[in-house]
């Protein structure tokens, strides 16, 4: 099995984001065991935003491209291919004005290739990446999960549900953090919280990896 941790949070050290997904890949190595794991950073080596230059997974067959779109071509084929052999994405998903971090929406967009990880039929689109796992780490400073206005005006969880399924992605699941920019108590609790979600995620599947073994 191949599980592929992303952290896109910019804070260091001091992120819960990168905490969370930390402890949510440990967990998961230790019960299964059989796991590799690769690492992305996309705070250190994030792919530059989408230019005409980087649409070449886009461009028909036979199509000339210079030096420049070569190399951003070979961004995008590198991560999409990243992606479609993991088993198992891990994603550190920081709230960032409302929705997430620029640097995770440009490798989004890497990785949403027609032909690759959707398609168009005459129903409409049809994902390509289904049989997948994503396990998103979203931290937020305030709450927005409780009431309708807050889900309103959050883009993060919302988005990311929407574009896993797009590219057929069924099993996204959430270990939320929220409140802990609402002082020390407040984040103590949510990270509590947290921590509950991610041993009882592990737990789950350990009971479904030994009822179907």
């Amino acid at each position: 099995m191949k599980l592929l941790h992303i952290d896109s949070a910019i804070t260091g050290a001091n992120s819960v984001s990168r905490n969370l997904t930390a402890r949510i890949v440990a967990e998961w190595q230790a019960t299964h065991p059989d796991t590799t794991v690769e690492y992305l950073d996309l705070a250190v080596n994030a792919p530059s935003h989408l230019s005409a230059d980087a649409l070449g997974f886009r461009a028909p067959a036979g199509t000339e491209f210079t030096d420049v779109q070569k190399q951003e071509n070979a961004v995008s084929e590198a991560l999409v291919t990243q992606f479609l052999a993991a088993d198992v994405i891990v994603i550190g998903a920081p709230f960032y004005n409302f929705s997430v971090p620029t640097q995770l929406k440009a490798w989004i967009d890497r990785i949403a290739q027609v032909g690759r990880t959707f398609k168009y039929t005459d129903k409409g689109p049809v994902g390509l990446a289904g049989g997948k796992t994503v396990i998103v780490a979203s931290s937020r400073g305030g709450v927005y999960s409780t009431s309708e206005g807050g889900q309103a005006i959050e883009h993060q969880e919302s988005y990311l549900k929407v574009i896993f399924g797009f590219v057929g992605i069924t099993d996204v699941r959430f270990v939320r953090a929220e409140g802990v920019g609402m002082g020390e108590a407040r984040k103590a609790e949510a990270l509590a919280s947290a921590e509950k979600d991610i041993k009882s995620h592990a737990a789950n599947d350990a009971q479904a990896s030994a009822a179907a073994a």
